[in-house]
């Protein structure tokens, strides 16, 4: 991919140097850009700007008119604290550049006299009113300089660059550390470029040096977008490199098993449904027996919406394996979903007369249940396909031959508890790996976060699945919103109420679950059965309300989101979600999930504080009852910060320059260009790939470290 002039063993050790070493840090400052994750003169190469301001645009003083959205830039000619008879401190300066001179004001922020000082240069952006003449109420300031630094003003014409700073480390500080720094970090970007001319060219990418330059020392507003682009890319194919090579370990260095079909046990299934199977279903099966047939080992991701048939399509699978004599295991994270799921299986293969062995293993059973179900597993002829819990992984629990793992909600499980299965067999040929999921994301996020497995979407509902209303109503119709629960309880049906908190806060005005479960069962629906579910509750606890709502003897469930991941009540019709507005789109699709399993009418009610944002995001939700448009809007409006969670925080931020709501094309040719050279040259052991190895080695370490382990 690029020369290896390099490129050895100990990396790219110029920008790994401390920060301290750099022109205008030392030891003191240093530590004060620690709050800013600047450790190395690599992290501050990679400090992201967060806006820029073009000189172009800025209008000069004496022009300004009152009424206007202006950008101005000038010195600090005097400043100073206005007290008013309200006792409203405002902190004032006069703003002076060659053609005049203007107030600016903050009114409450007295502090500032503490961050500006006479003869300093800034730059304000905001409204221009008249009181007292005219003003500028700036929402934005940028310290350009600080008084009597004259040299190191910006010469004209440029763009402005503000980078995110603290009260230790302001602008001013950042900008000089960087103007003094900047020509030698580029040449040492220069020094770490992987990627050949050629592949530059074919591609559109600028190469480092440029890249970085555009983005510390823009000519245009226009030039950090080509930077950031090339960065991105950076980003998105190392981290796909990670995933590529995890990908290669799990399925080609790990031999696979050939599965062969015969339609012993696959036709019977097929026969015996009163429903074709849909598009989306057909399709994904053809993926997974494509993969089943392959010497190499599967490792697929499957997303599907709720309801859509991943268990189905997890039986069909499970009988491929069964007719090649090996057994197949399905791990749920709770002991009612894998209830469920050994339910549906017993009666579909009991509907098809199909002679195979369904056993459930879970905590709660019994001992004597429990040593059977070990037994059938462990045992020539016995079980050939088990369902059940992590106790599937409990010492003492061995299979005859298992061939397929199987695991639902995936994420509900910890790394290790998902690979242990599959890594615990002896034989030569590893079991094939399937993970399921039911909570859709976009397709940018299931590529950026499981691209070491290849994915399969359903994303379409069978046959007769009724969409459920979806209503958005404000708090002071909560009592009309108790009627129309009410009126689905007459009829026999149940319902969920469910709250964001368990208990109510001093620090909150939320409702929550605790209190508004008494409140309800006294004053509302008082001849109603209720039960209260929240995840401080124990297992068992938790298990007993959820059985006792499925066996009819519970009316109505209020609960905190913990019932997002539940069990099919065909007869729930009902739910009331309150406070919708701190819920993401994505979350409330899923509770929403929890009604409408039947072809009996059902609604989904949200309560929310009445707010334009909120109206906005809910009654995108309120249209559409397609879970990967409802990730696909959650991603355009929360951003991609708030759906990695913590990834997205501390030291190492998973994406810092790539965006998954526009990036998508890189993040393809990312992932082909990866697993490319994975394919060719899985130990990046070619020359052409040595600083890419070197790189990957030091710059992603931790990160591949992890992969390592699952």
């Amino acid at each position: 991919m690029g020369s290896s002039r390099r490129a050895d063993s100990s990396g790219f050790s110029h920008l790994d140097r401390p920060v301290q070493f750099l022109k205008g840090v030392g030891p003191k400052r240093s530590e004060a850009l620690k709050k800013l994750n600047i450790g190395t003169a690599r992290d501050l190469l990679y400090h992201v700007p967060r806006r820029y301001d073009d000189a172009s645009t800025i209008q000069p003083i004496g022009s300004l008119k009152v009424g206007q959205d202006a950008t101005a830039a000038g010195r600090v000619r005097s400043m100073g604290v206005i007290p008013t008879r309200s006792g409203l401190r405002i902190f004032q300066i006069v703003l002076q550049d060659e053609t005049g001179y203007i107030t600016c004001s903050w009114p409450g922020q007295p502090w500032l006299e503490r961050k500006i000082r006479e003869g300093d240069q800034i730059l304000v952006t905001g409204p221009v009113k008249h009181f007292h003449g005219r003003q500028i109420h700036p929402r934005e300031f940028t310290l350009i300089s600080r008084a009597d630094r004259n040299d190191e003003e910006e010469p004209a014409g440029t763009v402005f660059v503000t980078y995110p700073a603290t009260e230790d480390v302001p602008q001013w500080v950042l900008r000089r550390i960087f103007r003094k720094n900047l020509d030698w970090l580029l040449e040492q970007a220069e020094e770490e470029e992987y990627l050949t001319p050629e592949l530059r060219k074919e591609a559109g990418f600028l190469d480092l040096f440029e890249a970085f330059q555009r983005l510390h020392r823009p000519g245009s507003v226009s030039d950090p977008e080509e930077g950031r682009r090339r960065l991105a890319f950076d980003e998105l194919f190392f981290l796909q490199l990670v995933q590529a090579l995890a990908r290669h370990r799990e399925t080609e260095v790990q031999p696979g098993i050939v599965f062969e079909r015969t339609n012993e046990f696959i036709r019977p299934l097929h026969q015996s449904l009163d429903f074709e199977l849909t598009e989306a279903q057909a399709r994904v099966l053809r993926e997974i027996y494509q993969d089943m047939g392959a010497p190499r080992r599967m490792n697929r991701f499957l997303q599907g919406d709720v309801g859509s048939g991943k268990t189905l399509v997890a039986l069909f699978s499970m009988l491929l394996a069964a007719e090649s004599g090996y057994q197949s295991v399905l791990m749920a994270p709770t002991e009612l979903l894998a209830e469920q799921h050994h339910k549906t299986i017993g009666e579909l293969l009991e509907r098809a007369e199909i002679p195979i062995d369904a056993v459930l293993l879970t905590g709660g059973r019994g001992a004597a249940d429990k040593r059977k179900a070990i037994k059938a597993l462990a045992s020539e002829g016995g079980a050939v396909i088990g369902v059940g819990t992590h106790a599937l992984i409990q010492e003492g629990v061995t299979f005859h031959r298992l061939g397929l793992v199987i695991v639902d909600e995936q994420h509900r499980f910890g790394v290790r508890q998902r690979m242990a299965l599959a890594e615990g067999e002896a034989e030569a040929a590893r079991p094939d790996v399937l993970v399921m999921s039911a909570t859709p994301i976009p397709r940018s996020l299931a590529l950026t976060l499981y691209g070491d497995l290849d994915l399969s979407l359903l994303d379409e509902l069978p046959p007769g699945r009724t969409p459920v209303e979806t209503v958005l109503n404000y708090p002071r119709e909560r009592a009309q919103v108790y009627t129309r629960v009410e009126e689905e309880l007459a009829q026999g049906r149940q319902g969920y109420v469910v709250f964001p908190l368990v208990e109510e806060s001093e620090k909150s005005d939320l409702k929550a679950a605790t209190q508004e479960y008494e409140r309800l069962q006294t004053e509302v629906f008082t001849n109603r059965k209720l039960g209260l579910l929240h995840g401080q509750l124990k297992s068992s606890e938790k298990d007993e309300v959820m059985r006792a709502f499925r066996d009819g003897a519970i009316d109505l469930i209020v609960s905190t989101s913990v019932v997002e991941v539940g069990i099919d009540v065909p007869n729930a019709t009902v739910m009331v979600i309150e406070h919708a507005e701190r819920f993401g789109l994505s979350q409330l699709h899923q509770l929403r999930g929890r009604v409408g399993r039947s072809d009996t009418p059902s609604i989904c009610i949200l309560v929310a504080e009445p707010g334009e944002q909120a109206r906005e995001r809910l009654t995108v939700f309120c249209r559409t009852n397609d879970g990967f448009e409802v990730a696909r809007a959650d991603l355009q409006i929360r951003g991609q910060g708030d759906l990695f969670g913590a990834q997205q925080h501390g030291r190492d931020p998973l994406l810092r320059f790539a965006d998954l709501r526009t990036d998508e094309p890189l993040l393809t040719r990312a992932r082909e260009m990866a697993r490319g050279i994975v394919s060719k040259d899985p130990e990046l052991g070619d020359p052409d790939h040595a600083r890419v190895r070197a790189i990957l080695d030091t710059r992603h370490a931790e990160r591949l470290k992890m992969w390592r382990v699952g």
